[in-house]
């Protein structure tokens, strides 16, 4: 179903790099079996921060350029040392490092804070300052703001605290000697609270978001935009229904990957991450563990449908008391969300066209196998709809297989109806325009000239392609337009809104609130917001979608009155017929805003 293609491989990319530098320092033989490299985290740019062991006692940080596909050392600490989080600026003249430190045994009398973070000058390498030795963990992470300027003398840097809160540091810098880049008054470093008592955080490095969970009275999911003028402001919150303090420690999304964390700190009670999407979408998808019933529950809330979908599956295999690794992955890929749990199903979730269930696909058994990656591995979700397995230390990019999609269509006697109809949507609407799709999904649809059970797959074919260039121009519409004849039926067929072991239960989600600036910013935040709008009006409306079969009869009486030469047609119907004919005459020259 999905189609994986590796983006970054550590052994191939990195290790054997590794083995070339320590060779100037040691004897190869001796240092290629015991090798320790370990990834630390993925910048906005896509170079991936890695740590080794030095084979003289070191410990050595390093950055893959994806792009130039070459290594860099950025900085070689004289000792062994546990790098937990790690962060390199944009302009590469600052590394930002948080040390897991432990006590050992002749130094259990001298206190030692469990965290040590610092921020070095590796342009070149100068000083080291301390900026927190506490008895918490703290994950670093510099900002990467859009800018055009070539050289910026100042960076800004966020520590995520496991006690609840976000510093935000301003770090002034100085050009010395030409080259030299140092920080400018290193002793008296600006410092902002960004946010504070949380439980659960997510970063997004593409967009300089910043996602948290508070849980006072209940829980509420805030949003911190941060600008390139180094400004920072909430500009979301959306009250949540989730269960009551659902984290028991902190937990860190999209903040690099610690290797050093404690045992209590590896298992997830909850997972829980925040989708965006750049034409005004918003998804929260939370899953907790199965238990001892052998079903598991996810939520997605869709923040721009106004809605939120919970779906409870059931697991086939033996009865087991609750496990951490039952907890499935939330993968973006484009407005579909993937929700994946290894060895038992892959659900493909269409947040656009969600009212029926036929709409998104949903597969177990071989279907929902990725056979690149290992039953065992440590797979995780990265933002731009990739897979990072850290057993392997290999990435993926992610997408849906239009081959696997067309053989949905053409085993028609062993796939069920919902199944096809998903398949076609998504090769229309998902991966459309493309001609050679669009051919042979008409060759299979002159192979199977007759409707199915369920549907019309002509008239399919038809409204899924208008509706896909009807939205391209105008987004306002989607709510109003048809895009499948499944709603010109009376009562929607049973196989197409129930799947198998599958449940699904729709409610009306709590509107979000927008703050500050969001109001009045352009993009991302302004469709959001007009998407929430928008929902408001069609809450209120029985049946806004377009159906020609409710037009029927007032058009039938229209042209039967029209033809009569006995009966004057009413003015209500001369005045229906003059708007058809003015709406034809002019639609050929409509200019279609995005808000219209």
């Amino acid at each position: 179903m999905l189609q994986l293609s590796a983006t970054f491989d550590l052994q191939q990319d990195v290790v054997s790099s590794i083995f070339k530098k320590e060779a100037t320092v040691g004897i190869i033989k001796e240092y290629s079996g015991i090798v320790d490299t370990r990834i630390l985290n993925i910048e906005r740019d896509g170079g991936v921060l890695y740590s080794w062991k030095g084979v003289t006692g070191t410990t050595r940080i390093g950055k893959y350029d994806p792009n130039t596909r070459q290594n860099k050392l950025l900085y070689t600490f004289d000792k062994q040392v546990c790098v937990s989080s790690c962060s390199l600026n944009k302009e590469e003249t600052l590394l930002a490092v948080s040390l897991a430190q432990r006590t050992r045994t002749e130094e259990r009398l001298r206190p030692v804070s469990k965290c040590l973070t610092l921020l070095i000058e590796i342009h070149p390498i100068n000083n080291t300052k301390v900026l927190k030795a506490v008895d918490c963990r703290v994950r670093v992470q510099f900002l990467h703001p859009d800018t055009e300027r070539d050289s910026v003398l100042e960076s800004h840097l966020l520590l995520v605290a496991e006690d609840g809160y976000v510093e935000q540091l301003h770090v002034m810098l100085v050009r010395q000697e030409g080259y030299r880049v140092v920080m400018l008054n290193p002793e008296c470093l600006a410092r902002d609270r960004v946010a504070e008592e949380f439980s659960w955080v997510q970063w997004d490095s593409q967009t300089q978001r910043l996602f948290y969970l508070t849980h006072r009275e209940k829980a509420v999911l805030k949003c911190v935009q941060f600008c390139h003028d180094r400004n920072c402001e909430t500009l979301f919150e959306l009250v949540l229904e989730v269960p009551s303090n659902p984290f028991s420690c902190m937990r860190f999304v999209n903040l690099g990957f610690d290797h050093h964390q404690e045992t209590q700190h590896e298992r997830e009670e909850m997972r829980m991450v925040v989708i965006t999407n750049n034409t005004g979408s918003m998804c929260v998808c939370y899953s907790q563990p199965a238990c001892v019933n052998q079903e598991i529950t996810y939520t997605i809330v869709l923040v721009h449908r106004g809605c939120s979908k919970t779906f409870s599956v059931a697991l086939d295999g033996t009865p087991s008391p609750c496990s951490t690794d039952l907890l499935p992955l939330f993968i973006p890929i484009g407005y579909y969300v993937v929700v994946y749990l290894s060895g038992h199903f892959l659900h493909c979730i269409n947040t656009r066209q969600q009212e029926l269930l036929c709409h998104s696909l949903f597969l177990s058994g071989v279907d929902a196998e990725l056979g690149v990656l290992g039953s065992d591995g440590v797979v995780l979700s990265l933002p731009e709809s990739s897979l990072l397995d850290l057993n392997t230390g290999r990435m993926y990019t992610v997408d849906l297989n239009p081959s696997f999609l067309m053989d949905l269509l053409h085993c028609s006697h062993r796939r069920p109806d919902a199944q096809r109809l998903a398949a076609l949507h998504c090769l229309l609407l998902y991966m459309g325009p493309n001609a050679a799709l669009e051919l042979k999904i008409i060759d299979w649809i002159c192979d199977n000239v007759m409707p199915f059970d369920t549907f019309d797959q002509i008239q399919e074919f038809i409204l899924a392609s208008l509706y896909r260039i009807i939205y391209k121009k105008c987004l306002s519409l989607d709510e109003v337009l048809p895009y499948s004849s499944v709603f010109e039926k009376k009562k929607v067929p049973e196989a197409l809104d129930q799947v198998p072991g599958v449940t699904c239960t729709t409610e009306l989600h709590a509107e979000p609130e927008f703050k500050g600036k969001a109001r009045s910013l352009q993009g991302y935040w302004e469709e959001l917001q007009w998407s929430t709008e928008k929902m408001k009006y069609f809450e209120a409306v029985p049946n806004p979608r377009y159906r020609a079969s409710q037009n029927l009869p007032d058009w039938t009486k229209l042209l039967t009155t029209l033809k009569s030469k006995n009966k004057k047609a009413s003015n209500y119907l001369r005045h229906i017929e003059e708007n058809t004919k003015q709406v034809l005459l002019m639609v050929d020259s409509w200019n279609l805003g995005s808000h219209t």
